[in-house]
């Protein structure tokens, strides 16, 4: 399968958060900010690579009466990993994001891409799906994030665009998730025809 396919599948084609809404826990709970949503793209994209990756490699090795709960202990090995990562390294990250960060273990697209990718190819084509999908969750989130600050604070990745007091409070709270999302996926419907 040609890597680059499956790399634009995941960002456009398949987009996880705009095309084909999963994960939508983490898209609403932690975009109230473009930061906190790129950190928590980054977070799922580095868990979604690593998870196929192994995945690949050990599919042949595992019964398929155990292979989700094998799965499952995979990818939460990875969580604990990467949460373990951002404490010491990030713990502002850590401190924003919060219980989102273990829920990555259940998150639909990780297992998904598991169940249906990386358990039938081979690791160079996993690794890719891995990342085309993670870069499109990444994007998703980061452009939901940079709406809902733009729109609520003034201001993407804390750079004011114009005064905090023109904004509406409305979108950093949840109900603003909802509403810039929905605009959002309008928008890209459009774009796409």
């Amino acid at each position: 399968m040609n890597s680059i396919r499956v790399l634009w599948n995941g960002v456009i084609k398949e987009n996880p958060t705009f095309v084909l809404l999963l994960g939508m826990c983490p898209t609403l709970g932690t975009t109230s900010s473009a930061l906190n949503g790129m950190s928590m793209g980054l977070a799922t994209m580095a868990v979604l690579v690593f998870s196929n990756l192994i995945i690949s490699l050990i599919k042949n090795l595992i019964p398929d009466m155990v292979r989700i709960p094998s799965f499952i202990v995979v990818i939460a090995s990875l969580v604990t990993i990467l949460q373990m990562l951002i404490k010491a390294f990030a713990p502002d990250i850590d401190k924003s994001l919060g219980l989102f960060i273990p829920l990555i273990v259940v998150n639909c697209i990780i297992l998904g891409r598991a169940e249906a990718f990386a358990a039938k190819n081979g690791p160079v084509s996993s690794v890719m799906d891995g990342i085309g999908m993670g870069l499109g969750f990444t994007l998703g989130l980061t452009l939901l994030g940079a709406t809902r600050e733009l729109l609520g604070t003034g201001k993407i990745f804390s750079f004011g665009v114009f005064p905090e007091n023109y904004g509406a409070l409305v979108f950093v709270l949840a109900p603003g998730a909802f509403i810039c999302l929905g605009y959002l996926i309008a928008i890209i419907n459009k774009i796409k025809g």
